[in-house]
């Protein structure tokens, strides 16, 4: 759907980098060897972004890092239309209202990193009815067009949880409070 929006499909795919998880910082070589693409495209394309003020910059080192720029006008608007072209928005509406007590859902896997993936790796806490979970999940995949996969943990084994065991570590999409 985006794709009839956007033609360049590096622009796509840095726009699901840096507007899914907004915590998200990259460089031009790491991106390079991540989207398998030439560095003038991908330069290209961040150039353009960042003179539209959609990306920042800043030094590290001296590598020049790219980040979403969390201020700008429309930040919240791209971020809105990329968690509806992955799909994530009808699963957590959909799931998340009828499954019990849910407190938290994490979005994890290779769309906690920003990248494109035909499956969406999700963590849940809370008391959920895993049987609904179930069938809601079959009726999403249907929906979206793409493989849901989840790990579901309990309030209390949550905390205990190191947080850091997830590569890359989760983003929160969800939480009750």
């Amino acid at each position: 759907m985006i794709e009839t929006l956007i033609s360049s499909q590096t622009r796509i795919k840095l726009l699901l980098k840096f507007f899914l998880n907004s915590n998200t910082k990259a460089y031009l070589r790491s991106l390079e060897s991540e989207f398998s693409e030439s560095s003038n495209a991908i330069r290209l394309e961040l150039n353009r972004l960042e003179q539209s003020g959609m990306l920042s910059s800043f030094m590290e080192g001296n590598k020049k890092m790219f980040q979403a720029n969390l201020k700008h006008p429309l930040f919240k608007d791209v971020h809105s239309i990329i968690v509806k072209h992955v799909g994530l928005d009808k699963i957590v509406e959909d799931v998340v209202e009828r499954l019990g007590d849910v407190e938290k859902v994490y979005l994890a896997g290779k769309f906690a990193e920003g990248l494109d993936s035909s499956i969406i790796d999700l963590i849940f806490v809370g008391s959920i009815d895993k049987i609904y979970l179930l069938h809601l999940t079959e009726k999403v995949e249907k929906l979206i067009n793409r493989k849901v996969r989840y790990i579901i943990y309990e309030t209390e084994e949550w905390t205990d949880l190191l947080f850091h065991t997830f590569t890359p570590q989760p983003v929160l999409l969800w939480t009750s409070k």
